[in-house]
């Protein structure tokens, strides 16, 4: 029996000294996450108000020629996969990479380019589909590596608050392979952030600029990223820009400011994302922990009493035996 208590004693003060660090972690990740989240809400006013005067130009300006606005038949895409470095943040990670591979094994929305109002459907057969992948966090590398598709770049410094100057490498790379034909359609995989206990993995157009796929994501700012709310903006009349020096000139800088905002925008939200599923991963193995430790305590009591009563047991009858 003492053996028994020993054990169990033992195991209570591990499982403690676990619960002591899933706690310490939990309120790290809550200290975190306040942070992303507080960045997140700080951007959106901006990025709403930005994107709705970019779409209004690309629509008045969809006369005009330009490489980021380009619709090809998809033969060649290429995924930005934003993850985290480390794991510990529930099905954080998990979620994502599932809807990402279930997408790429059946690529029908996949092989659709949208620019303006008009649709692009490829007939290049699934299995000739090419993707590749920029992966923003260790966890995506891992994940497309271990599947043997081709990684172009790796950024795994992007998961902590980073400034919108951090990203515009990134952006490059995506720009420079797109208008250079290497890839016909650009997409990017990202967490959306809507509280602390819900996050949504989506899958967003990236390249060729979509006026559709900027749209949902600003109906996802104002309705906070209901999948229900992902309803088509109506049409607004478009604003009569007076345009210097040139329309051409302005939309070459406009575009990739876009783009740049789409890409800091998507790693803001899986950063808030990532944190909150962290906070809430930590938080249930601390209860997990407490309840595995009651349950301990009840067991030590048993085996203490068991050995109790034998205890009295075996002097009731040696004392007996002494009587007799």
């Amino acid at each position: 029996m003492a053996g028994n208590t020993k054990e169990i004693q033992r195991r209570i003060k591990s499982i403690k000294n676990t619960r002591k660090i899933t706690r310490a972690m939990e309120m790290v990740a809550a200290a975190k996450m306040k942070k992303e989240v507080n960045k997140v809400l700080a951007i959106r006013p901006y990025a709403q108000a930005a994107w709705s005067v970019l779409t209004n130009l690309s629509r008045a300006f969809e006369k005009y020629q330009h490489g980021l606005l380009e619709a090809r038949e998809v033969r060649n895409i290429l995924v930005v996969l934003i993850t985290s470095n480390r794991g510990l943040c529930g099905g954080y990670n998990a979620q994502l990479l599932k809807k990402v591979f279930e997408q790429i094994q059946k690529p029908t929305l996949l092989k659709i380019n949208r620019i303006g109002n008009r649709r692009i459907i490829s007939s290049v057969p699934d299995d000739q589909l090419k993707f590749d992948f920029i992966a923003v966090g260790k966890k995506g590398f891992e994940a497309a590596h271990i599947r043997g598709y081709n990684i172009l770049a790796t950024f795994d410094e992007f998961n902590y608050l980073p400034s919108a100057e951090d990203i515009r490498s990134l952006a490059k790379i995506v720009m420079d392979d797109y208008i250079d034909k290497k890839y016909d359609k650009v997409v990017v995989a990202y967490t959306d952030y809507l509280n602390a206990i819900s996050q949504i993995p989506k899958l967003r157009q990236l390249l060729p600029i979509s006026r559709i796929d900027l749209e949902k994501q600003i109906t996802e700012m104002s309705s906070g990223g209901s999948e229900e709310n992902e309803v088509e903006v109506v049409e607004e009349k478009l604003i009569d820009y007076k345009i210097e020096p040139e329309p051409q000139e302005v939309i070459g800088h406009i575009l990739p400011r876009l783009v740049e905002m789409q890409l800091y925008h998507a790693i803001l939200e899986s950063n808030a994302s990532k944190e909150s599923a962290r906070m809430m991963a930590m938080r249930n193995a601390t209860e997990a922990a407490e309840e595995m430790i009651e349950h301990l305590h009840y067991s030590y009591n048993q085996v203490r009493q068991m050995g109790i009563t034998q205890e009295i047991a075996e002097i009731t009858s040696g004392r007996i035996a002494m009587e007799e």
